[in-house]
């Protein structure tokens, strides 16, 4: 999507704070992070949420997955939450699927 915000960061014509890039999906820094250790993981194809995974897309997001608990290892983090905000009302501000790693510090339950 031309519009798109991670669709820009995805293509490299917004600069981002990169943690790890392969064919499928893109991580990296949050500009507003929300914990010490803060990225989100991105597929490099548009899917609006995780409303629209469909079995024909499920695949990356079991990559994206298995990217998460990858480089989570690679940081040393044993403890962390994922999240994936679905619409406006729950928070997602950019309609692409991303899911936000959180860690280093205690998170409370329930989160909102």
């Amino acid at each position: 999507m031309s519009d798109c915000l991670f669709c820009k960061i995805a293509a490299g014509e917004i600069p981002s704070s990169k943690v790890y890039e392969d064919e499928k999906c893109l991580a990296f820094y949050d500009i507003d992070p929300q914990a010490p250790t803060h990225f989100l993981v991105i597929p490099k194809t548009h899917i609006g949420s995780v409303a629209e995974v469909t079995e024909d897309n499920a695949a990356i997001v079991a990559h994206i997955f298995t990217v998460i608990a990858r480089q989570c290892r690679k940081l040393g983090l044993d403890s962390y939450r994922v999240v994936s905000n679905i619409g406006e009302q729950a928070g997602q501000s950019v309609p692409h699927l991303h899911f936000h790693v959180l860690a280093g510090r205690d998170m409370t339950w329930p989160p909102g």
